[in-house]
């Protein structure tokens, strides 16, 4: 059985996402990239037909991405907030340096949503991975380039 880091965990708001995604690229990319490799097949010599060789290795890419994405809503697990005051995979954390009053706010998500600039953390980072299990008031230490850094929960939704 895979353990918590080799999961994958989705949000229902990516799921549907992916979803729409692949529904877009196998009905309607598929098609385009089709009809383009039979547009340049009939340029003639293929061996040395550049853009049949790009329309080919769009082809790959999009049959690639398909797998991907197929396999990713077969795997992942859907993560669903619980209300509960334990940090979990979809929870939104507040946390608070010691001795600072500045808090930081992320929300703990699979590695396929992970986005910094977003606020949102993958569970496998070194801050979510420190945080999971534990609740708020909780006094967590986190390893950072510095250093190990003392944080407090102040919060978990």
């Amino acid at each position: 059985m895979a353990d918590d880091d080799q999961k994958k965990y989705i949000s229902e708001k990516k799921r549907d996402e992916l979803k729409e995604e692949l529904d877009h690229l196998k009905n309607t990319r598929r098609q385009e990239i089709a009809e383009e490799i039979e547009r340049t097949k009939a340029l003639g010599d293929l061996s040395e037909n550049a853009e049949y060789q790009q329309a080919r290795a769009d082809q790959a890419s999009l049959e690639g991405r398909i797998s991907e994405i197929e396999e990713l809503l077969r795997e992942a697990e859907i993560v669903e907030k619980t209300g509960s005051d334990e940090v979990q995979v979809g929870s939104t954390v507040s946390i608070r340096k010691k001795h600072s009053s500045k808090e930081q706010e992320y929300e703990i998500v699979g590695e396929e949503e992970a986005d910094m600039s977003a606020g949102k953390i993958a569970h496998t980072s070194p801050v979510a991975s420190a945080l999971l299990g534990h609740e708020k008031e909780e006094t967590v230490e986190i390893e950072t380039p510095n250093g190990t850094t003392e944080y407090t929960i102040e919060s978990v939704t």
